[in-house]
């Protein structure tokens, strides 16, 4: 399932294969084959994809469904301003 959510991910972000390789610092070719389920990254590699899209390790591996958003070096104000953002967005 990791070539799903990464495919997924990378279009939720607007990026093309080759920009996401670059971000990446890896080929165009590596991006097409984990999304193709062809190899599997490593595990530095899939640490690094985790960080650029702030999701955890188990959810790119569809081990968890959570998403959540770095809130790090935000004010109490700021972080309660997020919170609320996402509850009018969905509706609560």
């Amino acid at each position: 399932m990791l070539n799903i959510r990464l495919k997924e991910l990378r279009e939720a972000h607007s990026l093309t294969q080759t920009q996401l390789a670059e971000k990446l610092g890896v080929s165009k070719q590596s991006v097409s084959n984990w999304e193709n389920d062809n190899i599997q990254p490593s595990i530095e590699m899939l640490i690094k994809m985790a960080d650029l899209f702030a999701v955890s390790t188990d959810y790119l591996l569809d081990r968890d469904d959570k998403k959540y958003i770095e809130v790090s070096g935000l004010t109490k104000n700021q972080v309660a301003h997020v919170q609320q953002l996402v509850k009018d967005i969905v509706g609560e």
